[in-house]
Protein backbone atom coordinates (compact mmCIF):
# COMPACT_ATOMS: atom_id res chain seq x y z
CA UNK A 1 0.00 0.00 0.00
CA UNK A 2 1.29 3.38 -0.96
CA UNK A 3 1.68 5.86 2.31
CA UNK A 4 2.88 9.23 0.62
CA UNK A 5 2.51 9.69 -2.70
CA UNK A 6 3.10 13.30 -4.53
CA UNK A 7 3.12 14.14 -8.06
CA UNK A 8 4.41 17.18 -10.03
CA UNK A 9 4.38 18.93 -6.59
CA UNK A 10 5.44 22.63 -7.46
CA UNK A 11 6.23 25.59 -4.70
CA UNK A 12 7.88 29.02 -4.72
CA UNK A 13 7.98 31.38 -2.13
CA UNK A 14 7.63 35.21 -2.51
CA UNK A 15 9.47 38.06 -1.00
CA UNK A 16 8.66 41.50 -1.36
CA UNK A 17 11.30 43.10 -3.05
CA UNK A 18 12.97 39.37 -4.52
CA UNK A 19 12.13 37.28 -7.08
CA UNK A 20 10.03 34.15 -6.27
CA UNK A 21 12.34 31.10 -4.77
CA UNK A 22 11.40 28.22 -6.01
CA UNK A 23 11.66 25.35 -3.19
CA UNK A 24 10.12 22.48 -5.45
CA UNK A 25 10.39 21.61 -8.82
CA UNK A 26 8.15 18.92 -10.31
CA UNK A 27 8.56 16.80 -7.43
CA UNK A 28 7.42 12.84 -7.40
CA UNK A 29 7.87 11.26 -4.27
CA UNK A 30 6.33 7.66 -3.37
CA UNK A 31 6.24 6.07 -0.12
CA UNK A 32 5.38 2.38 0.19
CA UNK A 33 3.41 1.10 3.99
CA UNK A 34 6.22 -0.30 6.57
CA UNK A 35 9.65 0.22 7.40
CA UNK A 36 11.74 3.14 7.24
CA UNK A 37 12.02 5.94 4.54
CA UNK A 38 15.29 8.31 4.62
CA UNK A 39 14.18 11.68 2.81
CA UNK A 40 17.36 13.00 2.02
CA UNK A 41 18.78 16.05 0.06
CA UNK A 42 21.22 19.29 0.88
CA UNK A 43 19.85 22.26 2.91
CA UNK A 44 17.52 24.19 0.59
CA UNK A 45 16.62 20.86 -1.43
CA UNK A 46 13.17 21.37 -0.42
CA UNK A 47 12.66 18.12 2.18
CA UNK A 48 10.94 20.83 5.20
CA UNK A 49 8.81 22.36 2.72
CA UNK A 50 7.57 18.77 1.50
CA UNK A 51 7.02 17.55 5.32
CA UNK A 52 4.83 21.09 5.84
CA UNK A 53 2.90 20.12 2.58
CA UNK A 54 1.89 16.88 3.53
CA UNK A 55 0.90 18.18 6.91
CA UNK A 56 -1.42 20.84 5.61
CA UNK A 57 0.93 23.64 6.31
CA UNK A 58 2.14 24.82 3.18
CA UNK A 59 -0.13 24.57 0.12
CA UNK A 60 1.50 23.61 -3.10
CA UNK A 61 1.23 25.95 -6.23
CA UNK A 62 0.52 23.01 -8.45
CA UNK A 63 0.49 19.44 -8.27
CA UNK A 64 -1.44 16.52 -5.92
CA UNK A 65 -0.68 15.09 -2.48
CA UNK A 66 -1.70 11.95 -1.09
CA UNK A 67 -1.62 10.15 2.36
CA UNK A 68 -3.10 6.85 2.46
CA UNK A 69 -4.44 7.46 -0.85
CA UNK A 70 -6.19 10.47 0.33
CA UNK A 71 -5.61 13.89 -1.42
CA UNK A 72 -3.96 16.29 0.86
CA UNK A 73 -5.10 18.66 2.44
CA UNK A 74 -8.64 18.48 1.56
CA UNK A 75 -9.00 15.13 3.28
CA UNK A 76 -6.65 15.94 6.19
CA UNK A 77 -8.88 15.74 8.86
CA UNK A 78 -9.99 12.25 7.68
CA UNK A 79 -6.12 11.07 7.75
CA UNK A 80 -4.47 13.14 10.24
CA UNK A 81 -5.37 10.89 13.12
CA UNK A 82 -2.99 8.59 11.76
CA UNK A 83 0.03 10.33 11.24
CA UNK A 84 2.40 11.40 13.81
CA UNK A 85 5.30 13.94 13.33
CA UNK A 86 7.94 15.55 14.71
CA UNK A 87 8.97 18.35 13.80
CA UNK A 88 11.99 20.44 14.73
CA UNK A 89 12.12 20.87 18.49
CA UNK A 90 9.81 19.11 20.64
CA UNK A 91 8.33 21.62 23.15
CA UNK A 92 6.87 20.92 26.72
CA UNK A 93 6.61 22.08 29.88
CA UNK A 94 9.71 21.89 31.82
CA UNK A 95 8.77 21.83 35.05
CA UNK A 96 6.43 19.01 34.63
CA UNK A 97 7.68 15.39 34.30
CA UNK A 98 7.70 13.64 31.24
CA UNK A 99 5.06 11.55 32.32
CA UNK A 100 2.87 14.40 33.15
CA UNK A 101 3.46 15.81 29.87
CA UNK A 102 2.43 12.77 27.79
CA UNK A 103 -0.81 12.51 29.92
CA UNK A 104 -2.09 15.91 28.87
CA UNK A 105 -1.13 15.26 25.93
CA UNK A 106 -2.70 11.94 25.82
CA UNK A 107 -6.38 13.83 27.44
CA UNK A 108 -6.26 16.01 24.41
CA UNK A 109 -5.96 13.48 21.75
CA UNK A 110 -8.25 11.11 23.45
CA UNK A 111 -5.62 8.25 24.49
CA UNK A 112 -5.88 6.32 27.04
CA UNK A 113 -3.12 6.64 30.21
CA UNK A 114 -2.31 3.10 29.47
CA UNK A 115 -1.07 4.26 25.86
CA UNK A 116 1.00 6.66 27.59
CA UNK A 117 2.50 3.95 29.91
CA UNK A 118 3.19 1.93 26.17
CA UNK A 119 4.87 5.11 24.82
CA UNK A 120 7.11 5.78 27.46
CA UNK A 121 8.27 1.53 27.88
CA UNK A 122 8.48 2.14 23.74
CA UNK A 123 11.22 4.95 23.87
CA UNK A 124 12.46 3.41 26.86
CA UNK A 125 11.79 6.05 29.53
CA UNK A 126 9.33 4.33 31.92
CA UNK A 127 12.03 4.53 34.60
CA UNK A 128 12.33 8.23 34.17
CA UNK A 129 8.73 9.02 33.43
CA UNK A 130 8.82 10.83 36.58
CA UNK A 131 11.87 13.25 36.45
CA UNK A 132 11.05 16.62 34.92
CA UNK A 133 11.65 17.27 31.16
CA UNK A 134 14.28 20.18 32.28
CA UNK A 135 16.54 17.54 33.48
CA UNK A 136 16.10 15.48 30.77
CA UNK A 137 19.16 14.88 27.97
CA UNK A 138 18.58 16.35 24.73
CA UNK A 139 18.35 12.58 23.36
CA UNK A 140 16.06 11.92 26.41
CA UNK A 141 13.79 15.16 25.42
CA UNK A 142 13.81 13.93 21.80
CA UNK A 143 12.77 10.35 22.57
CA UNK A 144 10.01 11.77 24.57
CA UNK A 145 9.02 13.93 21.46
CA UNK A 146 8.61 10.70 19.79
CA UNK A 147 6.73 9.47 22.33
CA UNK A 148 4.29 12.45 21.89
CA UNK A 149 3.68 11.60 18.02
CA UNK A 150 2.85 7.94 18.70
CA UNK A 151 0.38 8.33 21.29
CA UNK A 152 -2.36 8.24 18.97
CA UNK A 153 -0.74 4.78 17.31
CA UNK A 154 -0.41 6.48 13.58
CA UNK A 155 0.33 4.53 10.99
CA UNK A 156 2.96 6.98 9.67
CA UNK A 157 5.24 8.69 11.54
CA UNK A 158 6.96 11.57 10.34
CA UNK A 159 10.42 12.80 11.65
CA UNK A 160 12.30 16.23 10.53
CA UNK A 161 16.09 15.84 11.66
CA UNK A 162 15.02 13.94 14.90
CA UNK A 163 19.09 13.97 15.24
CA UNK A 164 19.45 17.05 14.95
CA UNK A 165 22.11 18.75 17.54
CA UNK A 166 22.39 15.59 19.89
CA UNK A 167 25.70 14.38 20.94
CA UNK A 168 26.57 11.02 19.68
CA UNK A 169 24.98 9.30 22.67
CA UNK A 170 21.78 10.77 21.78
CA UNK A 171 22.03 9.91 18.41
CA UNK A 172 22.61 6.43 19.11
CA UNK A 173 19.44 6.50 21.02
CA UNK A 174 17.09 8.15 18.32
CA UNK A 175 18.65 5.56 16.05
CA UNK A 176 17.91 2.37 17.73
CA UNK A 177 14.51 3.70 18.55
CA UNK A 178 13.77 4.28 14.76
CA UNK A 179 15.16 0.71 13.90
CA UNK A 180 13.03 -0.87 16.69
CA UNK A 181 9.98 1.31 15.10
CA UNK A 182 10.82 0.01 11.89
CA UNK A 183 10.81 -3.55 12.55
CA UNK A 184 7.72 -3.80 13.96
CA UNK A 185 6.09 -3.66 10.80
CA UNK A 186 2.96 -1.52 12.26
CA UNK A 187 4.24 2.01 11.76
CA UNK A 188 5.94 3.51 8.42
CA UNK A 189 8.66 6.12 9.24
CA UNK A 190 9.74 8.99 7.03
CA UNK A 191 12.90 9.99 8.18
CA UNK A 192 14.27 13.60 7.42
CA UNK A 193 18.29 13.45 7.82
CA UNK A 194 21.30 15.26 6.82
CA UNK A 195 23.34 12.39 8.80
CA UNK A 196 23.76 9.94 5.69
CA UNK A 197 25.53 7.25 7.87
CA UNK A 198 22.69 6.98 10.03
CA UNK A 199 20.16 6.83 7.17
CA UNK A 200 22.09 3.87 5.76
CA UNK A 201 22.04 1.87 9.23
CA UNK A 202 18.63 2.47 9.77
CA UNK A 203 16.62 2.90 6.85
CA UNK A 204 15.18 0.59 4.40
CA UNK A 205 14.24 2.81 1.18
CA UNK A 206 15.56 6.62 0.47
CA UNK A 207 13.95 9.57 -1.88
CA UNK A 208 17.24 11.89 -2.50
CA UNK A 209 16.52 15.23 -3.38
CA UNK A 210 18.55 18.49 -5.56
CA UNK A 211 17.00 21.61 -5.87
CA UNK A 212 13.24 20.74 -5.25
CA UNK A 213 13.63 17.43 -7.43
CA UNK A 214 13.86 13.56 -6.73
CA UNK A 215 17.46 12.83 -8.70
CA UNK A 216 17.59 9.20 -6.98
CA UNK A 217 14.67 6.62 -5.06
CA UNK A 218 14.37 3.26 -4.26
CA UNK A 219 15.82 0.72 -1.65
CA UNK A 220 18.86 1.45 -0.17
CA UNK A 221 20.96 -1.43 -1.58
CA UNK A 222 19.44 -0.13 -5.11
CA UNK A 223 20.85 3.57 -4.56
CA UNK A 224 23.89 2.35 -3.92
CA UNK A 225 24.26 -0.04 -6.63
CA UNK A 226 23.22 3.02 -8.93
CA UNK A 227 25.45 5.24 -8.50
CA UNK A 228 27.60 5.28 -11.75
CA UNK A 229 30.16 1.98 -11.82
CA UNK A 230 31.75 0.64 -9.27
CA UNK A 231 34.88 2.16 -7.63
CA UNK A 232 38.20 0.17 -6.83
CA UNK A 233 41.50 0.73 -5.43
CA UNK A 234 44.45 -0.05 -7.40
CA UNK A 235 48.11 0.01 -6.53
CA UNK A 236 50.93 -0.44 -8.63
CA UNK A 237 54.83 -0.16 -7.90
CA UNK A 238 54.64 3.52 -10.56
CA UNK A 239 51.30 5.10 -9.57
CA UNK A 240 51.97 8.16 -11.68
CA UNK A 241 52.63 6.36 -14.63
CA UNK A 242 49.35 3.95 -14.04
CA UNK A 243 47.61 6.79 -13.24
CA UNK A 244 48.30 8.53 -16.85
CA UNK A 245 47.73 5.38 -18.59
CA UNK A 246 43.93 4.87 -16.57
CA UNK A 247 43.31 8.27 -17.29
CA UNK A 248 44.22 7.84 -21.41
CA UNK A 249 41.83 4.51 -21.19
CA UNK A 250 39.07 7.07 -20.41
CA UNK A 251 39.21 5.94 -16.24
CA UNK A 252 37.97 9.04 -13.75
CA UNK A 253 41.45 8.60 -11.46
CA UNK A 254 42.61 10.14 -8.35
CA UNK A 255 45.45 9.39 -5.71
CA UNK A 256 44.28 7.71 -2.76
CA UNK A 257 46.92 7.17 -0.12
CA UNK A 258 49.94 5.12 -1.68
CA UNK A 259 47.24 3.67 -4.51
CA UNK A 260 44.85 5.00 -6.68
CA UNK A 261 40.88 5.55 -6.82
CA UNK A 262 39.36 4.31 -9.85
CA UNK A 263 35.76 5.69 -10.27
CA UNK A 264 33.21 3.93 -12.81
CA UNK A 265 34.28 0.65 -13.09
CA UNK A 266 31.87 -1.53 -15.17
CA UNK A 267 34.69 -4.63 -15.41
CA UNK A 268 38.03 -3.96 -13.47
CA UNK A 269 39.38 -6.29 -16.36
CA UNK A 270 39.14 -3.43 -18.10
CA UNK A 271 41.96 -1.94 -15.41
CA UNK A 272 44.10 -4.99 -15.53
CA UNK A 273 44.17 -4.84 -20.17
CA UNK A 274 45.22 -1.03 -19.95
CA UNK A 275 48.10 -1.53 -17.25
CA UNK A 276 49.57 -4.81 -18.80
CA UNK A 277 49.99 -3.42 -22.32
CA UNK A 278 52.10 -0.70 -20.44
CA UNK A 279 54.14 -3.29 -18.52
CA UNK A 280 52.72 -2.13 -15.35
CA UNK A 281 51.66 -5.39 -12.96
CA UNK A 282 49.10 -4.94 -10.24
CA UNK A 283 49.81 -4.96 -6.43
CA UNK A 284 46.50 -4.30 -5.77
CA UNK A 285 42.75 -4.29 -7.41
CA UNK A 286 40.02 -4.18 -4.82
CA UNK A 287 36.64 -2.94 -4.96
CA UNK A 288 35.75 0.01 -3.02
CA UNK A 289 32.26 -0.71 -0.93
CA UNK A 290 29.76 2.47 -2.28
CA UNK A 291 28.42 4.45 1.16
CA UNK A 292 25.25 6.91 0.90
CA UNK A 293 27.57 9.63 1.36
CA UNK A 294 29.60 9.51 -1.64
CA UNK A 295 26.59 8.51 -3.80
CA UNK A 296 24.80 11.95 -2.09
CA UNK A 297 27.35 13.67 -2.73
CA UNK A 298 27.28 12.61 -6.83
CA UNK A 299 23.68 13.09 -7.31
CA UNK A 300 23.55 16.71 -5.22
CA UNK A 301 26.87 18.30 -6.69
CA UNK A 302 26.51 20.73 -9.96
CA UNK A 303 22.55 19.72 -10.38
CA UNK A 304 20.96 22.57 -12.35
Amino acid sequence: MTVIEVTGAQKSYRRRGRPPERALSSLDLVVEDAGVHGFLGPNGSGKTTTIRMLLGLVRPDSGSLRLFGQPVPQALPAVISQVGALVETPLFFPNFTGRLNLRLLADVAGSSRLRVEECLELVGLRDRGDDRFKGYSLGMKQRLGIAAALLKQPRLLILDEPSNGLDPAGIREVRELIQRLGRDGRTTVFLSSHLLAEVQQVCDSVTILARGRCVAAGPVHSVLAGGGGAEMRVRVPDQRRAQEVLDEAGFSVSADGDGLRVRGVTDPADITRALVRQRLYLTELSPVAADLESIFLELTQDQP
